[in-house]
Parts: C-alpha cells; structure tokens; sequence
C-alpha cells in the first residue's frame, strides 16, 4: 500500500508580501494529501500569526488523527505587524555580515525603525530556552509532527545547544534551541517510526546535532525516516548519517532553489519501492515542501 510523508519548513506560515496567513498554511498542506506530515518553524499562540496553534490547524485541513507540537522556544518570537505596513526592521535581516551593522544604523535613524527595534528586543527578552511542558496558552516556536495513522509513541529529544542561554533565559546568541520528535506510526504496513527536526544553520553545530540525533534514535524501532530542515547541504547527511537520502532536488530558496537542505532519511527494510521525493512550491515560506511515497516494504 505504501505511506505518503511529508516534510515542510513553515516559516510560520509568511507570506511572499510579509504576511503571516495560517488558512493559507493549512491549504498548503492538505494540498501534499501526505499520511504524515513533518513541520518546521510552527507558531503556536504568537502574536505574530494572531495566536493560532498552526499545528492544530494544519492537522485538522489534512485530517490527522494524531499529532504533536513541540517547542524549541517560549515566548515571543516577534512583535504583530499590521497588515500593509511596512517592516523598518526587514533590510537589517535581509543584510549580510558586516553590512548589517549599517543597515541597522541606517533604520535606526527613522522615528519607525527605532520603535520597531525597541519593539523586536521587548520579545527578545521575553524568551527562554523551552523544556517540553510549557502549557498550551504559553506562546511557542518549534516542530510539529501530523499524522492520518494512530500513533503508538511519542518521544522529543533536546539537542545539543549552538547558542549559549544564561539560566535559560537570556540567549546569548543568534541560534535558538533545537529539538526533535518522533513517533511511531501504525501504518497499514506495519509500525514506521518517523522523526523530524530543524537543524541550526550553523555550519558546525549542525553538524554536532545530527550526529547527537543518531545517537538518540539508535534504539528507535526500524525502519525509520528522518524528516526536516538541516540545514545541511546535498549528500552531507547521509554521510554522516548512514541512512539513504531520498530527497535528489534542491529545496532553498523557494523562488530559485539551489540548495539541498531539507531531507528524508531512511534506515531500515524499507528501499525497493520507495520513491525519488518530489519538491513542490506551495506560494508560501521561503522552502519549497518535499514529499516522497514510501513502498510497502
């Protein structure tokens, strides 16, 4: 019969104009009609995208039966924009290296830009590294996992950290925590255990966390697929993994991708049948979504 998976980085559902539009979210995904559906970069209760929990609204547009968000960060990720107004703020994110110092000299000369910054480091403090039990009406940034197929087990990991968090509270650096999950999947083939994860985009530190990552999941039931955003490019991850890479096409920037970032990684029985994952562009996010249709076994 085989199982249709799925793997997308949400952006917390951005829009090409700066806009954040969980409905059009949830239509992007219950257009891939996968079984399992990994999400990265989900908002659950920010202000940003009015409070919805994307997770809980993806996975009722694709008919879940089960599912789980899991959080990298508590707290608010970024100020609510109106919608139509411009972002003082976007040239400094758009800037790199050095020239993002001017950049942000440059917006921080208007009356705007200053009030946008103040606004942006207000939710920079109010965050912290997340444990795992935060309660529902916390405001969260993290992974989701969507499933049409009941689930056995849950398991979320805590990887290694890329930016230290003083007393996890005060980040003191640019790269959030970072988290997997995985279940184990009552298929009509049979228990599947699917993972996902959004790696940092640190070139290192990466790197470390999938290595920790494999690690963790050595007694995880076989076969086994590891889903998600890397940020490791092309043939990397199977290397350092020893698992088989399906994913053979470019996913970064959705506009114009030439980077091979998000992947689907099998170890297990699983091979003959599967097929080679198809990137598609959904008009939303700045990845494209990767789907691949796993054999019977």
């Amino acid at each position: 019969m085989g199982v249709r998976l799925a793997t997308f980085n949400v952006r917390h559902g951005l829009r090409p104009d700066g806009m954040v539009d969980t409905a059009m979210l949830a239509r992007a995904v219950a257009s891939l009609d996968a079984d399992v559906v990994a999400l990265q970069e989900v908002d659950r209760g920010q202000a940003r995208s009015d409070g919805a929990d994307q997770a809980r609204v993806a996975g009722e547009a694709m008919g879940a039966v089960a599912g789980r968000f899991v959080a990298g960060v508590a707290g608010t990720m970024e100020p609510r924009r109106e919608p139509g107004a411009a972002n003082p703020l976007e040239p400094v994110a758009k800037a790199k290296g050095g020239a993002r110092v001017g950049a942000a000299l440059g917006a921080l000369r208007s009356p705007g830009g200053r009030k946008a910054a103040v606004a942006y480091l207000g939710t920079w403090g109010s965050r912290r590294r997340a444990t795992g039990r935060e309660v529902a009406r916390v405001p969260a940034y993290g992974i989701a996992l969507l499933s049409r197929y009941p689930v056995r087990a849950w398991r979320q990991y805590r990887l290694p950290l890329g930016s230290p968090w003083l007393l996890g509270r005060l980040q003191l650096g640019g790269d959030e925590p970072r988290v997997a999950l995985a279940a184990v999947i009552e298929t009509p083939d049979g228990p599947l255990t699917v993972v996902t994860t959004h790696l940092s985009a640190w070139k290192q530190q990466n790197r470390v966390q999938l290595r920790r990552l494999v690690e963790l999941l050595a007694d995880a039931p076989r076969p086994l697929v590891l889903l998600g955003d890397l940020n490791i490019r092309a043939d990397e991850p199977a290397a350092i993994t020893g698992w088989r890479d399906l994913v053979g096409v470019e996913t970064f920037p959705r506009h114009r991708p030439w980077l091979r970032l998000d992947h689907v990684l099998v170890d297990g029985a699983r091979g003959a049948d599967d097929g080679a994952a198809r990137a598609l562009d959904l008009g939303i996010s700045d990845h494209l979504a990767v789907v691949v249709d796993l054999g019977s076994g």
